[in-house]
């Protein structure tokens, strides 16, 4: 298999999962994971929660993912509570095992603890991009191991802890410069907000992949709990007019969310977007009926697109 840095030379695909806390769940996710499998992503991505707390979580499940179905994988990793000799194990163990990507993320700390991150061996997402970097060209001396093709977060409608967006760039910018390979967007509902982003990013000197995040919504509920956990997060009029003229059922917000997620990703590939991240909240059904809806059943579909005869 080539590395994980040449899947950036077309249009990525990739969906991402958060590991589940039973085995009951743990078995329905992964039967969600091997349908999307069906799609052909470029890979997938699981979540590393607030301070490390699904840290073997997320490690169990990044393994069994590679070892049962070979479909590139990367796990989040953040340095929230961590101490240098614990990073330098898990990472040093995704090497062991073949992971050649990691999401590099300062990440939160627990809900209702108080945390100074000043307190953190690596207090911001660029040292740990920095120290992952580091442990790559470790494991290429030591056994030849590739090295480490590193994500980063981004976000196009501002960090909620950085309101100066001025400052935002330079910060991204900071965790390009450490050694950070590509970028995949938080969650976003108007693509104006995208590529006004790719564009600072251009202006910044930022010269690397950026994928942009989509999510369906589910529920009035559920758009609830994501204004709450991204501060800032915009609804456009147009999407919040289509929610006013349901029944408010989660069916119906369910439906309107698969059509809205569809159109964005549509409107994103017609403007070349260098990828798609789909959070699929460990469900498949809404990303299978996107790409129905856009009439595709394969991935590479999507990114090439079939020759036509008129």
């Amino acid at each position: 298999m080539s590395h994980f840095r040449e899947i950036f030379r077309s249009t990525t695909f990739s969906f991402e999962f958060f590991p589940p806390k039973s085995e009951q769940g743990a078995q329905s996710l992964f039967d969600h994971i091997v349908k999307l499998g069906a799609l052909g992503p470029s890979f997938v991505s699981v979540t590393y929660g607030a301070g490390g707390s699904t840290r073997t979580l997320t490690r169990d499940l990044v393994h069994r993912v590679v070892e049962e179905t070979g479909t590139r994988t990367v796990p989040h990793l953040t340095c929230v509570k961590h101490s240098e000799d614990e990073i330098r194990s898990i990472v040093e163990g995704y090497a062991q095992r073949g992971i050649q990507s990691i999401l590099a993320l300062r990440g939160d700390p627990p809900k209702d603890e108080a945390h100074n991150f000043s307190d953190d061996r690596f207090s911001n997402a660029s040292e740990l991009v920095k120290f992952i970097r580091q442990i790559g060209d470790e494991q290429r001396q030591a056994n030849g191991f590739g090295g480490f093709a590193i994500g980063v977060a981004g976000f196009p409608e501002g960090h909620p802890g950085t309101p100066n967006r001025l400052t935002e760039m330079d910060y991204l910018k900071a965790k390009i410069d450490a050694g950070a390979d590509y970028i995949i967007t938080q969650m976003f509902f108007d693509n104006r907000d995208l590529y006004d982003f790719r564009d600072r990013c251009e202006m910044a000197g930022i010269r690397v992949p950026i994928i942009a995040g989509v999510m369906p919504i589910q529920s009035i509920a559920g758009m609830k709990r994501m204004s709450e956990l991204a501060l800032g997060m915009r609804f456009p009029a147009p999407l919040l007019r289509m929610v006013r003229r349901t029944d408010g059922s989660d069916e119906a917000i369910r439906k309107v969310g698969v059509h809205w997620a569809t159109e964005q990703s549509r409107d994103l590939l017609d403007h070349r977007v260098d990828g798609i991240h789909f959070y699929t909240l460990n469900k498949s059904n809404a990303t299978l009926e996107i790409y129905k809806t856009l009439g595709v059943q394969h991935s590479n579909q999507l990114a090439n697109g079939p020759t036509l005869d008129f």
